[in-house]
């Protein structure tokens, strides 16, 4: 389980703009959001369900997203979102990422790699030459998710800082809630990665997860 850590000083982490102004970018065309299929979750009220996967009845209602409206990439992130299946929501001050895959071990992987990708403006230039491996633990499927995340963001901003093109999942043990994973990627460079916006911390705030013979995807806030 990964431990409450301080980020170094000399994180290659960048400083994200003063005026928290996130760019609207038009929804691509395949790896449609799910919200397509299922209406409006956007960001949630309250925080009760913090247990695990959320049901129907612990949906709060929309925030104004509509299946017309363009998805957010955010100051960070590539525009071209041609890497996975996630996008990033506007919220207040942070940035909420909202990731899916035809499971909920690959809605888990998008989430991370949505991370990885909103450090640097061009992901392209993520080499995938180098593997780090992660491992966490949690008492529930969302502190499973958190520490997972909370795993790659150390190891991109500590040693060896490593930053992932891609996520696998080698082992998924959703009810002893233990993880393991592998990263693709390199060392951050940041002559070679273009800097986009630090992420200082992983949130539970609003944390969702929903998984179901429907759909598998998750709502994680990340502080920047």
């Amino acid at each position: 389980m990964a431990d409450k850590r301080t980020r170094d000083s000399e994180s290659p982490g960048g400083e994200h703009d003063s005026d928290g102004k996130i760019e609207k970018q038009p929804r691509l065309e395949g790896n449609a959001s799910p919200r397509d299929d299922h209406g409006d979750y956007g960001e949630y009220e309250g925080d009760d369900n913090k247990g695990g996967v959320d049901d129907e009845e612990n949906r709060g209602g929309g925030d104004g997203y509509d299946d017309d409206d363009p998805y957010d990439d955010g100051a960070g992130g590539d525009s071209a979102n041609i890497y996975g299946k996630y996008e990033y929501l506007d919220h207040t001050a942070d940035v909420q990422i909202h990731a899916w895959g035809d499971s909920l071990k690959e809605a888990f992987e998008q989430a991370v790699q949505a991370m990885f990708n909103y450090m640097t403006t061009d992901f392209s230039t993520v080499e995938m030459t180098d593997e780090h491996e992660v491992e966490a633990q949690g008492e529930d499927l969302q502190s499973l998710l958190f520490h997972l995340m909370d795993e790659w963001l150390f190891a991109f901003s500590a040693e060896p800082y490593f930053i992932a093109q891609k996520i696998e999942i080698t082992e998924f043990d959703t009810e002893n809630f233990r993880i393991k994973a592998k990263g693709y990627g390199e060392e951050f460079d940041i002559s070679k990665h273009p800097q986009g916006t630090e992420v200082k911390a992983i949130t539970y705030s609003n944390m969702q997860i929903h998984d179901s013979d429907e759909k598998h995807e998750v709502f994680v806030i990340i502080d920047i």
